[in-house]
């Protein structure tokens, strides 16, 4: 069961319409690497990840969530008083074409969210790595936006969500180290 609080879970402002910067943004919406992805991956894997750590994948799963509802709030503002020109020589004309301003799954280079970027093994361990590898993806793709834009206040949200993302890496490093332990003294696998 979900509590929704119908507020973000951090503080998005936006200094400027900005649809390049949005553009940008739209990766970690519907790419590979992105909040979907990671709700949907973590999600998915509980079912078949041991009951010590299977409240970890459900909390950071709904997580990523709320970092999704984060990153639909920027690209909004960031494109909500953009004109048609402005969004065509940001390179999301096409995108205004089939959506207008509404939010697609997409990439940054427009290519359709696909299930093919979830992944599951129904090992353990190594869905953990696979876990961990996102959410340094993510952290990674969070300060190459940063060092693109130039918006103290948008940038102010995304290291937030940047730190997410080390906080939930080394949550499920520990949660390997767990599973390891227990793996090794016969407890499961």
């Amino acid at each position: 069961m979900w509590y929704y609080e119908k507020k973000l879970q951090y503080p998005v402002k936006v200094s400027t319409c900005n649809p390049m910067l949005a553009k940008f943004l739209i990766e970690q919406y519907g790419g590979a690497d992105g909040e979907l992805a990671a709700a949907l991956r973590y999600l998915n894997q509980r079912y078949t990840i041991p009951d010590k750590v299977v409240g970890l994948l459900n909390d950071i799963g709904t997580e990523e969530f709320a970092h999704l509802e984060m990153i639909a709030t920027m690209v909004y503002k960031l494109t909500k008083d953009a004109t048609p020109e402005q969004l065509k020589q940001a390179g999301i004309g096409e995108h205004f074409v089939d959506h207008d301003r509404a939010l697609f799954y997409n990439n940054a280079a427009g290519v359709p969210f696909t299930a093919t970027y979830i992944q599951a093994k129904g090992d353990p361990i190594a869905d953990l790595y696979e876990d961990i590898a996102a959410e340094e993806k993510a952290r990674a793709t969070y300060q190459w936006i940063i060092d693109m834009s130039d918006d103290p206040d948008l940038n102010d949200s995304l290291k937030f969500l940047r730190e997410r993302e080390v906080v939930h890496s080394q949550r499920f490093r520990e949660a390997v180290e767990i599973l390891k332990e227990d793996r090794d003294a016969k407890k499961i696998f």
